[in-house]
């Protein structure tokens, strides 16, 4: 929109960079200011700055890990699911969100209880029981009011999942159980969509990237059987540092994989051990 377009322009101030390279910035004020006046919203301001080579100031610090301001733009024209908002979940959600990433479909039928104090960032104990989708929403809208939210406060399931998934670009697992997980990567192969599987127990972590047609969680988990629902975690405790460290490798990931990057933990797990203090990644058989 060309009205768009030359207010962008006539709201933007010179800035220099810490390599001395003078370049043009727009402040969270001005962008909001003018969404209000142009009645159209804080993305489509950002993304028109962004196209006509002004930095939105949010996103400053993006830009050396984005590829600049047309990664930005991919970022802020990407939809991800998050799927199971807990201690993975929660954070992941949030981290996409300062990222830029515009649209985020977020997916949890359960609520807080007292144990995910000590390690989900959503839950406080101001809003127990409070739906988990419903936190991360409210979380991401005090964050960056550029980000779309879909919500659905149901679990996954054979009969729903791919309509949850619906023009996504790609899926973060961040659930608690095997069964689903499995049935998110038969859906993710069905949709054509990748996803990015974490998990946690105790003081391990693991992150894997899965591509369509790739055995994913079949190499991972060889001896699942149906019925076993939860992992091991359940035994060995879910502290407040592993949930984080591997939420924060999948949103990496995530970004990655929409910035188009070939350096992803395809066909390999990254398994991180905070008790040695050691990261190592295991090539999965094709």
């Amino acid at each position: 929109m060309k009205e768009l377009s030359e207010a962008v322009k006539a709201f933007c101030e010179e800035s220099l960079s810490p390599a001395g390279k003078v370049y043009l910035k727009i402040s969270l004020a001005a962008v909001r200011r003018l969404a209000g006046q142009l009645s159209c919203s804080v993305k489509e301001v950002e993304i028109s700055a962004l196209s006509n080579g002004i930095v939105p100031e949010r996103y400053e610090r993006n830009l050396g890990t984005t590829g600049g301001l047309k990664g930005q733009i991919l970022l802020l024209t990407s939809r991800v699911a998050v799927m199971g908002l807990g201690g993975l979940g929660g954070l992941a959600a949030e981290l996409l969100a300062r990222m830029g990433v515009g649209a985020i479909t977020l997916i949890d039928g359960d609520t807080f209880s007292e144990s995910n104090l000590n390690r989900q960032v959503l839950s406080t104990e101001e809003n127990l029981p409070q739906n988990k989708a419903d936190a991360a929403r409210e979380r991401i809208a005090k964050i960056n009011a550029a980000v779309e939210t879909i919500v659905f406060k149901e679990m996954a399931a054979g009969h729903n999942i791919e309509k949850m998934l619906q023009d996504c670009n790609l899926v973060l697992d961040c659930l608690d159980n095997l069964e689903t997980r499995f049935l998110l990567q038969e859906a993710c192969q069905k949709l054509g969509i990748p996803m990015v599987h974490g998990a946690i127990a105790q003081f391990y972590g693991q992150v894997c990237t899965i591509f369509p047609g790739d055995p994913g969680l079949k190499a991972i988990y060889s001896s699942f059987n149906k019925g076993q629902n939860k992992g091991i975690e359940t035994e060995l405790g879910n502290p407040a540092t592993t949930p984080a460290l591997v939420a924060a490798w999948q949103v990496q990931e995530a970004v990655k994989l929409l910035l188009k990057k070939e350096e992803l933990l395809r066909n390999r797990i990254l398994f991180i051990d905070t008790l040695q203090g050691s990261c190592e990644t295991i090539l999965l058989e094709r």
